[in-house]
């Protein structure tokens, strides 16, 4: 997102109101709702929980810490970064007291830390597992970034260590609490213009003029290529406007156009959801695409809906067969932490779970399997 890369959103002022503790339409599905947890003691619904961010890349830089300073639940209360020049520099910057700043190394000692309720891990892919385990062994509720690990086994053990240890796990799914996409999960779920009749959304980029020095191009830290950064997008708007996952998928490659880039991950990749009532949702990726698409698009037996784009952090736009869709901008990280923080204060799952992250990261492994055969279809077991 060219657009996005150096955008603070602390300078901005954004609508914050909307839809902080709920995402959307009713989700249903056993794949959907989860279960509260077991009765336990509530928290206090007074307490700010305390946010420790794991990783101070573009995106807790820029995103992420100016949203903890508007948020009504929570806050910015400790860092944890392998680079001493930016502690020292986020310590200035938000008043950090030292003993709430951690390296890698020495992050199991969160433990002791009663300012910090909650790790917020952006890593890169290869190192959610590591420290969403680790933080779960310190007692810490997790919010883990998109995608989730770099496989389902990974995922599941993350989700199976939060439960051993009596902590929630929630996913960056930011999308679940901002406006327009949570329109679409109604008009698709509630059936607004009829039942869903087809599915298209692609969500790329162009990473052809930067350096070729980057994580997102190393498969060993990313875990994959556009499929895992940017199909994740396209895979979530496809389920959360049916309300439930695809049995199958069929996926081909893209050509390799520019192999220095290229050597390690996919360019790109074009890929088709089925679902159980023979919908079926035509995506793509890339990260060779100039025109930096990011479309969901859907279609009724009476209407139909846009978002373009639908999954920038900001400007977003929408449509539908009956018109424009008027909605504010929202600063939806904002309302992500808030929304979480206030389900981990009060002991209940998030509307974007762990087992979400699980469920998804074995659709993209069907993906995957099917591009690495040629376009099989396969059948995805839950």
């Amino acid at each position: 997102m060219k657009n996005d890369k150096n955008y603070n959103h602390g300078r901005r002022k954004f609508i914050k109101g909307v839809g902080l503790a709920t995402g959307g339409a009713a989700l249903s599905s056993p794949l959907f709702s989860f279960m509260s947890a077991a009765a336990g003691d509530i928290g206090n619904p007074a307490k700010k929980l305390g946010i420790a961010l794991v990783g101070l890349g573009r995106y807790s830089t820029n995103q992420l810490a100016p949203a903890l300073q508007e948020t009504e639940n929570c806050y910015l209360a400790g860092i944890v970064t392998g680079s001493p020049a930016k502690a020292e520099a986020w310590k200035q910057q938000y008043d950090l007291p030292e003993k709430n700043i951690y390296n890698y190394n020495n992050f199991d000692e969160i433990a002791s830390n009663e300012d910090i309720d909650i790790v917020y891990v952006v890593l890169p892919i290869a190192m959610h597992a590591e420290f969403t385990i680790r933080a779960a062994e310190a007692k810490k509720h997790v919010i883990c970034e998109k995608p989730m690990a770099t496989t389902a086994e990974e995922a599941q053990r993350m989700v199976d260590a939060c439960n051993t240890n009596g902590v929630k796990l929630a996913i960056g799914y930011r999308l679940h609490f901002e406006p327009f996409n949570k329109r679409v999960m109604e008009l698709g779920q509630n059936e607004i213009f009829g039942k869903v009749q087809s599915i298209k959304a692609a969500d790329s980029s162009d990473m052809t003029s930067g350096s070729l020095d980057v994580w997102r191009l190393d498969k060993e830290r990313a875990g994959g290529g556009p499929l895992m950064d940017l199909g994740i997008y396209c895979v979530q708007g496809a389920v959360y406007t049916m309300g439930k996952p695809p049995v199958a998928v069929k996926a081909k490659f893209g050509e390799v156009t520019h192999p220095a880039y290229f050597r390690d991950v996919e360019q790109s990749v074009k890929w088709e959801m089925e679902f159980e009532d023979g919908v079926v949702a035509e995506c793509e990726t890339s990260y060779a695409d100039p025109e930096e698409k990011k479309l969901l698009y859907g279609e009724a037996e009476n209407g139909w809906w846009k978002l373009d784009p639908a999954y920038s952090y900001e400007g977003k736009k929408g449509e539908t067969s009956e018109g424009k869709m008027d909605f504010p901008n929202v600063y939806e990280q904002v309302n992500q932490m808030d929304s979480q923080a206030e389900s981990f204060r009060n002991n209940q799952e998030s509307i974007v779970p762990g087992e979400m992250g699980v469920r998804d990261m074995k659709i993209l492994m069907a993906i995957y399997e099917s591009a690495e055969n040629g376009g099989k279809r396969v059948e995805i077991q839950y």
